[in-house]
């Protein structure tokens, strides 16, 4: 693959930092943007032949000057990675409202905001890759990650319409669906709601525990799924959504089987509407 610039938002940590690091080691530019002072002088003492820019996604007016800004400074960007997110887990019913704007706001509202102020400037260039990091739980649901799984499913769908939309100017688009993986996902970076209603002990309890018991010791390698992207930029015919991790494959493969099950179940009901 020749040279190449990235801009990688959420670069300081999990798998921004490993896919920054490996870019860097294959010679290419790194733009890294990260959300305070002290993640930027951390991200250069960690990677000082990449470059750091202190943006929050959700600061949205912002991120065209930014972007102006970036390319002014380091040329035109090929590659955008956006990872920035994190994790909300409560109980549906438990979790308050505002907790879903959040979530929503930095998951789906930043990854689009930063998307569109590359949009102009890859479709006038007739070039550029985004991937956008969404989640099995994109595809796939779990009990007690309803705003998590929500916001994961809209980036995947505005994920393709904008795949479908830039096709015609030569930029590809991609999400990166990442099964369970050692990052901070369900340690630190997690928000977790408050328990509050006892009937649902039983159900959701063990499986906050068992996150928390897991995390770090997850199967997936960051390292690993860094290369993996790599190869995916390298293709020529790169696919709308690529699963990284067994557990993603094997999730995501029993959700498929089971949604054809139930069409085929249903399809005398489905098509009595017609006419």
């Amino acid at each position: 693959m020749s040279q190449k610039t990235f801009f990688i938002t959420g670069a300081n940590s999990g798998f921004g930092l490993a896919i920054a690091t490996a870019a860097v080691s294959d010679g290419h530019t790194v733009i890294g943007s990260v959300r305070s002072h002290a993640s930027k002088v951390q991200f250069n003492a960690i990677l000082p032949p990449a470059h750091a820019v202190v943006h929050d996604v959700t600061d949205f007016d912002r991120i065209d000057a930014l972007v102006e800004q970036v390319e002014r400074e380091h040329g035109p960007v090929d590659v955008l990675i956006n990872n920035a997110g994190y994790g909300h887990e409560g109980v549906l019913e438990e979790s308050p409202l505002v907790e879903m704007r959040r979530q929503f706001d930095v998951n789906v509202f930043g990854a689009v905001s930063v998307a569109k102020a590359f949009l102009p400037r890859f479709r006038q260039r007739r070039r550029g890759f985004i991937v956008n990091v969404t989640s099995m739980g994109g595809m796939i649901t779990m009990p007690g990650i309803a705003y998590y799984c929500g916001s994961k499913f809209a980036l995947q769908g505005i994920s393709e319409v904008m795949r479908s939309e830039m096709a015609p100017f030569g930029v590809h688009v991609t999400t990166l669906c990442p099964g369970s993986f050692r990052t901070d996902w369900a340690g630190r970076s997690m928000v977790r709601t408050e328990r509050s209603i006892p009937d649902y002990d039983d159900v959701f309890d063990p499986i906050r525990q068992s996150r928390q018991e897991k995390s770090g010791h997850q199967l997936g390698n960051p390292v690993k799924l860094a290369k993996a992207v790599l190869t995916l930029i390298a293709s020529d015919n790169p696919p709308p959504q690529l699963l990284l991790g067994s557990d993603a494959l094997k999730l995501v493969s029993a959700r498929i089987e089971r949604l054809q099950h139930e069409i085929e179940a249903w399809k005398a009901v489905t098509v009595s509407t017609d006419g």
